[in-house]
């Protein structure tokens, strides 16, 4: 069973995120849009799109986002089949979290890891 197949986001804090936003865009170039973020586009090697993207966003300090984790970030990893990953990381004796979400940006899950941080797992929509 394949993994892993990628990263679909980097999520942090901020203690001020519209000054760290700021500062990004202007210092690093990054399009932060009004949400907080910005969403990366994968491209091959001549840079042609190949459907996928990679979320980047910074929240607020008082973000219950990575709940039950304390850790102030959280990486968001792309994989081919939810289901199948939730039930092997069980099987392997690794805290899963009960919350499942299906919506029209795909599934996710999350797990956490052995220093108490939050993973998220993500399945995009199919065709993504």
């Amino acid at each position: 069973m394949k993994r892993v197949t990628g990263i679909g986001g980097i999520f942090f804090n901020a203690k001020d995120p519209a000054t760290m936003r700021a500062w990004y865009k202007q210092h690093l170039g990054i399009d932060v849009m009004d949400w907080g973020g910005t969403a990366f586009s994968w491209s091959d090697d001549e840079g042609k799109p190949t459907g996928g993207m990679t979320v980047w966003s910074i929240n607020g300090a008082d973000t219950t986002l990575y709940d039950p984790s304390k850790s102030t970030f959280m990486i968001n990893y792309r994989v081919a089949d939810l289901a199948a990953l939730l039930q092997a990381l069980r099987e392997e004796g690794c805290q899963v979290l009960d919350k499942l979400e299906d919506g029209e940006y795909g599934k996710f899950g999350w797990v956490i890891d052995p220093e108490g941080n939050k993973v998220e797992l993500w399945e995009p929509p199919p065709g993504q």
